[in-house]
């Protein structure tokens, strides 16, 4: 069993930053991928990025390379998006989650006005 807890979220001008964390909890997952993805209104959650918890290993969508820089503090069971340059198509609720465990947070508001 896994818990993750997703805050950080907010609302900014565009070119703004935010820093947003997921806090796990619960079993071990050192050898999966934690991932964040998102959801804007009226559209399909799409992938944003992710993370492998034991190798540090990261990927990125393309719509965020550059911009977004995933980590995570294995100490306090931590995973963390830094977000800068944001856009307002960056506007969406952003989940944290170890999609191949089918765990998932509850989801964090993102807001970006121009």
């Amino acid at each position: 069993q896994v818990q993750l807890v997703e805050s950080g979220g907010g609302a900014v001008q565009t070119g703004g930053s935010l820093r947003l964390s997921c806090a796990a909890s619960g079993r071990s997952f050192s050898t999966y991928d934690m991932t964040w993805y998102r959801q804007a209104p009226g559209k399909e959650r799409e992938f944003v990025a992710s993370i492998n918890w034991g190798s540090g290993s990261t990927r990125y969508a393309d719509s965020v390379k550059g911009r977004f820089i995933i980590s995570r503090d294995i100490a306090k069971n931590t995973m963390y998006l830094g977000m800068s340059s944001l856009k307002p198509e960056d506007t969406a609720i952003y989940y944290c989650s170890l999609p191949l465990l089918g765990y998932w947070g509850q989801g964090t508001q993102v807001t970006v006005s121009s």
